[in-house]
């Protein structure tokens, strides 16, 4: 069925009188006159009929994109803003359809999905469609990691591979990541491509699943695999030491079958599971405000109240899809400190790069990979250790997969992103909290054998190479509005950006959407910029007494907000200045931040 037109005008009324955006008037009258959403069109003439335009705009405001992290958010049972069955359903078919359109006819897909709501659901969803389309499925017969479906992608030799997950969003929240054959999420050409074939869905093929269980067309599968992906983690261990008290929570996800398990395998029976955290369930009962994104200290708070009094050293926290890992260090003073993304991957990279040239196993052509807006410090450890540091990539783990494969994965040593994501190895194309933990873990006994922390270990990074400073903050711009906020915020840094913050003046922006060098205050070319192309600004200011800043400026390719990533580094002259300029750089980087969001408000209110 379909709508009449009298239904249709409303809703063009509705939109001349503000109540709905355009975006929402084109994609609900897609809804409601094409014939693959007939199922829908009561539901929404119903809504429509109730005048229910505030719900309305905020299902149907944009058709949900393709972003780093493939397509995510609002769970809802139609429109084409949210995560429902026909846009899993869309997805699916867009994937299989572009394999196709690129000669692949057969062969596998494999599909995994983590704890969420409805996320077993949409898997299964997921298979069917792409079987019907005569891919063979490999589908989890149960919750597993985004690492492990990087790695089965690889192992069972597989055109692509789907991940049903939301990764750290609300409870409200479920997605579809669509990998590559190189266990990598998609890339150019074929992001566009599936997203091509995901927007020209029309009526969508499916099978009975118990039916194509049952002839072979999908393969559950499980045990084989995991023990494969976590005897590929385990044999990657640099050190022997395993005397560590530790506490881990996976959030109520699926990290009990990544770290917890890469953990006990390994050895490491001084590290307990935080049994409130430890049933899966995908409303994230015992995580503070229901928000499982380990960069968040709030969710720590009962983690280390728990580690206080069993004498637990090192607290670990892997998100839902267990891609990622959080890091809190009792330091000497008794108390916890939550690490950010950029120290945990520098006390990585730094335990890898030493145990590594201690072999002998290092040469020039090995690297290390980080994106833009991950601490330089990884890269000042890097090169110290002789090796290459690749450090222009675009936000998205994906470009460190690609990465890998374009130098040469045998000389891959590790690839961090400032956001809580790691990799070591060549079994996978995506961040692994499994191994991440392993590394992080063998590196707090090693030192806590010579009576020092990670913490301290830190710190003689910072004597070393300088104070690394990096803080991030964010304006949450949600809806159709919040796009046009969005937008306007990045205009108004692309063409009149702020000439100083907080009496530091700007000198200089590399704009990646324009691929050019601008100096300011002017705001005039001052040279080209290569490739990659991205929607980032990335400003710096002049050294100023021993401090240099830079700023980088992105809309989030996963949630309604833009980011703002901060980096100061500061001379170091000797350890017991280390206080010292930590606190000088906090307090001038909290100035920075405050004069920063005040002339965002600025742009908005103008």
């Amino acid at each position: 069925m379909s709508a009449d037109g009298a239904v249709l005008d409303r809703i063009k009324v509705a939109t001349e009188q503000g109540a709905l955006s355009s975006g929402a008037q084109e994609n609900l009258t897609r809804w409601l006159t094409e014939p693959q959403y007939s199922d829908y069109v009561s539901s929404i003439v119903k809504l429509i009929d109730a005048d229910e335009w505030g719900t309305l705009d905020r299902l149907f405001w944009e058709v949900i994109p393709f972003g780093t992290g493939g397509r995510r958010g609002l769970m809802a049972e139609f429109g084409s803003a949210t995560i429902n069955r026909r846009t899993i359903a869309e997805s699916a078919h867009g994937l299989a359809a572009y394999l196709k359109s690129q000669d692949i006819t057969d062969g596998n897909v494999v599909i995994a999905y983590d704890t969420r709501n409805r996320s077993q659901e949409f898997a299964r969803l997921t298979a069917t469609t792409i079987a019907a389309h005569g891919f063979h499925v490999f589908l989890f017969g149960e919750y597993r990691s985004t690492p492990e479906l990087s790695f089965a992608v690889r192992h069972l030799n597989c055109h692509a591979g789907v991940m049903i997950t939301a990764s750290h969003n609300p409870p409200s929240d479920n997605g579809f990541k669509a990998y590559w054959s190189t266990g990598g999420q998609v890339l150019p050409p074929h992001d566009k491509g599936i997203i091509d074939c995901v927007y020209q869905a029309g009526e969508i093929p499916t099978i009975d699943f118990d039916e194509a269980v049952s002839s072979g067309r999908i393969s559950l599968i499980g045990a084989a695999v995991d023990d494969a992906y976590l005897s590929t983690v385990v044999d990657m261990s640099l050190s022997n030491m395993r005397n560590l008290q530790g506490l881990y929570s996976p959030l109520h996800g699926v990290g009990e079958t990544v770290c917890y398990e890469v953990l006990q395998r390994a050895g490491f029976e001084g590290i307990a599971i935080y049994e409130p955290h430890r049933q899966p369930n995908g409303n994230f009962p015992n995580v503070a405000d229901h928000f499982p994104n380990p960069e968040r200290t709030v969710i720590f708070e009962p983690l280390i109240a728990h580690a206080k009094q069993h004498g637990q050293d090192v607290i670990l926290a892997s998100d839902p899809d267990a891609d990622r890992l959080g890091v809190c260090v009792k330091g000497s003073n008794g108390e916890y400190v939550h690490l950010t993304g950029n120290q945990i991957g520098s006390l990585i990279a730094d335990y890898i790069l030493r145990k590594r040239d201690a072999a002998g196993e290092l040469t020039p052509e090995h690297f290390v990979v980080e994106t833009l807006v991950t601490t330089p410090l990884i890269g000042a450890v890097a090169k110290s250790h002789g090796v290459r540091v690749i450090d222009d990539l675009l936000v998205g783990f994906k470009y460190i997969g690609q990465t890998m494969d374009a130098e040469g994965p045998d000389k891959f040593v590790f690839g961090a992103e400032e956001s809580l994501g790691y990799l070591a190895g060549t079994y996978a194309r995506d961040k692994d909290a499994g191994i991440a933990a392993l590394y992080l873990s063998e590196c707090a006994a090693e030192l806590r054998q010579g009576g020092k922390t990670l913490l301290d270990r830190l710190d003689e990074l910072y004597v070393e190479h300088g104070y690394f400073w990096e803080g991030q903050t964010s304006k949450v711009c949600e809806g159709a509005e919040g796009s046009k906020q969005i937008g306007q915020i990045i205009e108004a840094f692309r063409s009149g950006p702020p000439q100083e913050l907080a009496g530091l003046p700007l000198a200089s922006v590399r704009d990646f959407g324009t691929h050019e060098v601008r100096s300011l205050p002017a705001n005039v070319k001052a040279d080209d910029l290569p490739e990659p192309q991205g929607n980032l600004l990335f400003f710096e200011t002049a050294p100023t007494d021993g401090i240099t800043i830079h700023i980088a400026v992105r809309p989030s390719g996963t949630e309604p907000k833009i980011k703002f990533y901060m980096f100061a580094k500061s001379d170091v002259s000797g350890a017991e200045q280390l206080m010292a300029c930590k606190v000088s750089t906090s307090t001038k980087m909290d100035r920075v931040r405050e004069s920063l969001m005040a002339w965002i408000d600025g742009v908005l209110s103008s």
